[in-house]
C-alpha cells in the first residue's frame, strides 16, 4: 500500500511521468494504469461465474432433493455423500466435494429469510420446553414452562412433571402473578392441551379447560399456524436461552420445589439485564408496560383439574390412571377429585377428606396407613399382608412392641393395631417417646402406654390395666393448717 500511495502521489499530484515511473519500478503498464485507476489494491476479481461443466446440470435436481428434505424428519434428511450417491445412480460422473460445494452453498442461500417485528406491550408468548435434571440423585427428564413479553423480554419460568392441562394451567397462574397483570393477547402453538380440533389456518375447536382459563382472565388468544413455530420466535428463542443459561450444567436437587425456587430467582435477577436497543433495564420497562395489562381477578384461577369419583370397596378412587385412598367411612360415596401440579385433593361435598402427593406414574396405587386402621381393627390378622402397610416405615420400637405383646397376650395382634389407632389422635414422635418409655418400664398395653401420653409421670411400674377410673383421680395438696386442726380437736395439742 506505500509504494500504491507512493506512485499515484508522483504521477497525479507531482507530474511524474508515467515512464519514468516504469524505469524506476519495472513494472507493467497495465500495473500502472491499475494503480493511477483505483486509490486503492481492488483485489483479484471475478469477469463473470466459474463455469462447472459436471455438477451444472444437477444443481436443480440437488435443490429438489433439498426441499423435499423440509418435510421430513430431521434425522432422516439427505447427506451431502447420500446426495452424491443418488447422483452417481442417476449418471452423474464428478467426484464427491464439487457435490459437498454444491449441497453447502444451495443450503446456505436458502434458508428462510425473516422480516424484522415491532412488538406492542401488552402482547405474550407461551411454549414448554424439555431439560435433564438430578433430582434426589436420579436423571431425569422434565418439562418448564415458559411465558415471555417480547415488548420487555421479561419471562417466566417453571419447572412441571409432564405437559398437561393442570401445569398449563398453574403456569399461566404463576406468570400472570410473576409479570403483576394478565397480557391482552397470547400467543400458542398447536398443542392438544388448548385446541381440541383443527377447523381451518386460524379457526381452532378450543377445550374446556381453556375456556375455562380464558373465561377468566378474559384475554385474547392466537394460534400459530401448522408448522410455522416461528411466529412465536420470541419464546422458542427463549426456551433455547432458559434451558442453555440456566439448565447448564445440570441441576442438582431435592425436589420440584428446590428447582423451581432456583428458577424463580433466576427470573428476578433477569429483570436487572438491559437488552439492546433499550435505555433501561427490564424492570423498568415491565413497569411500563403494565400499563397495557388487564388487570389481575380478585380471586385466581384454582389450577387444578376436577373429576367425579366413586370410592370402590378398597377405600380407593381412581384419577388420572392411579387410585388413591380415603378414610373408611366414605366407603362406596361419591366424591370429587381435584387434581393440582404437586398433591391430589378428594372431596365429599364441601371437605377435603383426604390429600395425597400426586403420582405421575400409571396405574399405581397411592395409601395412606390412617385410612385403613380402622379396618384393620375389624379384620386384624389382615395386617402381615395389608399392602397399604407393606411399605409404611414406623420407627424400631413399634416392632419391638408389637413381639413383646403378641407375646405375652393372647390377644397380641389387637392390642398391638390399638397402638397403632392411637395415632389417629397423636403425633407419630409423641406415641415414639411414649412406646420407648413404656419399654423401658416393661409396659406392653394399649392401656398402660397412654399413661404415657397423658403428660410428664414419675416413673412407675405398677399397671391400671382395668382400673382406668383411678386416671380420673385428682389429690389436692396437703394443708398443714388443717392437718393441726385436727390434732388440737384430739387434745393432742
Amino acid at each position: 500500500m506505500e509504494q500504491w500511495l507512493e506512485i499515484r502521489q508522483r504521477v497525479l499530484r507531482d507530474g511524474i511521468s508515467k515512464r519514468q515511473i516504469l524505469r524506476e519500478t519495472g513494472m507493467h503498464w497495465t500495473t500502472l494504469e491499475k494503480i493511477l485507476e483505483h486509490s486503492s489494491p481492488p483485489g483479484y476479481q471475478r469477469t463473470g461465474a466459474p463455469e462447472k461443466p459436471k455438477i451444472g446440470p444437477y444443481r436443480e435436481r440437488i435443490g429438489e432433493i433439498l426441499e423435499q428434505d423440509k418435510h421430513a424428519h430431521k434425522k432422516q434428511r439427505h447427506t451431502a455423500k447420500r446426495i452424491w450417491e443418488r447422483l452417481q445412480d442417476e449418471g452423474f460422473t464428478g467426484g464427491y466435494t464439487i457435490v459437498k460445494d454444491a449441497v453447502r452453498e444451495l443450503r446456505r442461500t436458502r434458508k428462510e429469510i425473516y422480516m424484522p417485528l415491532t412488538h406492542p406491550p401488552g402482547q405474550a408468548q407461551v411454549d414448554f420446553g424439555y431439560a435433564l435434571v438430578n433430582m434426589a440423585g436420579i436423571l431425569r427428564q422434565v418439562c418448564f414452562f415458559v411465558m415471555v413479553l417480547p415488548h420487555s423480554d421479561a419471562f417466566f419460568v417453571k419447572a412441571y412433571e409432564r405437559e398437561c392441562t393442570e401445569t398449563f394451567w398453574d403456569g399461566h397462574v404463576q406468570a400472570f402473578a410473576f409479570f403483576g397483570g394478565v397480557p391482552i393477547r397470547i400467543t400458542y402453538d398447536n398443542s392438544r392441551v388448548m385446541i381440541a380440533k383443527i377447523i381451518g389456518p386460524r379457526e381452532r375447536k378450543l377445550t374446556e379447560g381453556f375456556q375455562q382459563l380464558v373465561s377468566h382472565y378474559l384475554f385474547a388468544h392466537h394460534f400459530c399456524l401448522v408448522r410455522r413455530a416461528h411466529e412465536k420466535g420470541v419464546v422458542e428463542g427463549q426456551v433455547k436461552y432458559a434451558r442453555q443459561n440456566f439448565l447448564v450444567p445440570v441441576p442438582q436437587v431435592r425436589d420440584f420445589e428446590e428447582l423451581n425456587a432456583y428458577l424463580l430467582h433466576r427470573c428476578q435477577q433477569d429483570l436487572q439485564r438491559r437488552v439492546r436497543g433499550q435505555s433501561s433495564n427490564k424492570e423498568q420497562v415491565l413497569l411500563a408496560e403494565r400499563e397495557s395489562f388487564l388487570r389481575l381477578p380478585l380471586v385466581p384461577f384454582e389450577a387444578s383439574r376436577t373429576q367425579p369419583g366413586r370410592v370402590n370397596s378398597e377405600l380407593l378412587v381412581r384419577f388420572d390412571n392411579n387410585d388413591y385412598s380415603v378414610p373408611m367411612e366414605y366407603a362406596y360415596h361419591d366424591v370429587t377429585v381435584k387434581g393440582d401440579p404437586d398433591r391430589v385433593r378428594i372431596c365429599r361435598l364441601h371437605d377435603v377428606i383426604a390429600v395425597h402427593e400426586r403420582c405421575w406414574g400409571k396405574e399405581q396405587q397411592i395409601f395412606n396407613p390412617h385410612h385403613y386402621l380402622p379396618l384393620l381393627e375389624r379384620k386384624p390378622y389382615a395386617l402381615a399382608f395389608a399392602k397399604p402397610f407393606a411399605h409404611w416405615r414406623l420407627p424400631g420400637c413399634f416392632e419391638i412392641l408389637r413381639d413383646r405383646m403378641v407375646s405375652e397376650h393372647e390377644h397380641g395382634t389387637r392390642e398391638y393395631i390399638g397402638v397403632l389407632r392411637l395415632l389417629e389422635s397423636h403425633k407419630l414422635p409423641q406415641l415414639t417417646l411414649a412406646i420407648e418409655q413404656a419399654l423401658r418400664h416393661r409396659v406392653c398395653t394399649k392401656e398402660g402406654l397412654e399413661q404415657f401420653l397423658s403428660g410428664p409421670q414419675w416413673p412407675t411400674t405398677s399397671l391400671l390395666a382395668g382400673r382406668q377410673h383411678l386416671r380420673l383421680v385428682k389429690v389436692s395438696k396437703v394443708q398443714v393448717n388443717a392437718y393441726a386442726g385436727l390434732l388440737e380437736k384430739r387434745g393432742v395439742i
